[in-house]
């Protein structure tokens, strides 16, 4: 099994709807990852892709991105992220398969790492992309995350 069907898996186990959902991880390292989301079971009633499976592939990036950026199991074991606010822009219909690509600007991994250290939290803006097969744009999200301390 490759590291990224880990991940999926993973990211099934924690979040049921994701799985059903297909949406896959297909990239993932530090300060960056790529979903993939089917066009089956996340089409509307006309034909594209559903604004909130959009919306879904963009936001679970808050949580993969993180997990590959930060020692989640050693030195941050005890912390989570999660999304405190998002904005997305719907540009174009999403036809067929899409992927979304999540990053956090590289400086950002130590600045978060450190005040997260020291305070129990930090936020972290996510910017987000969805492209179709042609490599068009459909929709962009940007979405304040926080990494806590929760044990």
């Amino acid at each position: 099994m490759s590291s990224f069907e880990a991940e999926t898996r993973a990211m099934h186990q924690l979040i049921p709807i994701l799985g059903h959902m297909g949406i896959t991880v297909v990239d993932a390292g530090p300060g960056h990852a790529t979903v993939e989301l089917p066009a089956g079971p996340n089409g509307n009633h006309f034909g594209v892709l559903y604004a909130g499976s959009l919306f879904t592939a963009c936001e679970v990036l808050g949580g993969i991105v993180p997990r590959a950026s930060f020692d989640l199991d050693g030195e941050l074991a005890g912390y989570v992220p999660l999304v405190k606010s998002a904005e997305i822009n719907y540009l174009r219909p999403g036809l067929g398969d899409v992927r979304a690509s999540g990053t956090i600007a590289p400086e950002e991994i130590e600045r978060v790492r450190a005040e997260a250290l020291e305070t129990g939290k930090s936020n972290f803006v996510m910017e987000t992309e969805i492209k179709d097969a042609q490599g068009t744009v459909v929709a962009t999200m940007r979405a304040t995350n926080q990494l806590r301390k929760m044990v």
